[in-house]
C-alpha cells in the first residue's frame, strides 16, 4: 500500500536525482550529478524497503533528507541563490513531516 511516507520518500528521491541531472546539464557540475544521483537512489531503495515492511528504512530516509536540507540551507546562505535551495528545503521539510507524522 502506498503510504504518505512512502510517497514522500519516492518523490524526494526523484527530486534529488532530477536536481542532480539539471545541475549537471546547466553547470557541468559532476558534484551535483553524483550527489543528487547517490542520495536520490538511496532514497528510492529505502522507499522499496519501506514498501517491503522494513521499518528501519524510515529513520535512514529521515537522516538522508535531513542532511540534504542542511546542505541546501548552507548552500543558500553561501550563494544567496534561491534555486535549487528553496525547492529542496521546502520539499525536504514536507517529506520529513509526512514521514515523521
Amino acid at each position: 500500500m502506498l503510504t504518505p511516507e512512502l510517497i514522500a520518500t519516492i518523490f524526494y528521491g526523484m527530486l534529488s536525482i532530477g536536481g542532480g541531472v539539471i545541475g549537471y546539464l546547466k553547470s557541468r557540475s559532476k558534484v551535483s550529478l553524483i550527489s543528487g544521483g547517490v542520495s536520490g537512489l538511496l532514497l528510492l531503495v529505502l522507499a522499496l524497503m519501506m514498501y517491503s515492511g522494513l521499518s528501519w528504512a524510515n529513520p535512514i530516509a529521515v537522516a538522508i533528507i535531513s542532511l540534504l536540507i542542511f546542505v541546501f540551507i548552507v548552500r543558500w546562505f553561501k550563494t544567496k541563490k534561491p534555486m535549487p535551495a528553496f525547492p529542496m528545503i521546502f520539499f525536504g521539510v514536507v517529506s520529513l513531516v509526512l514521514i515523521l507524522r
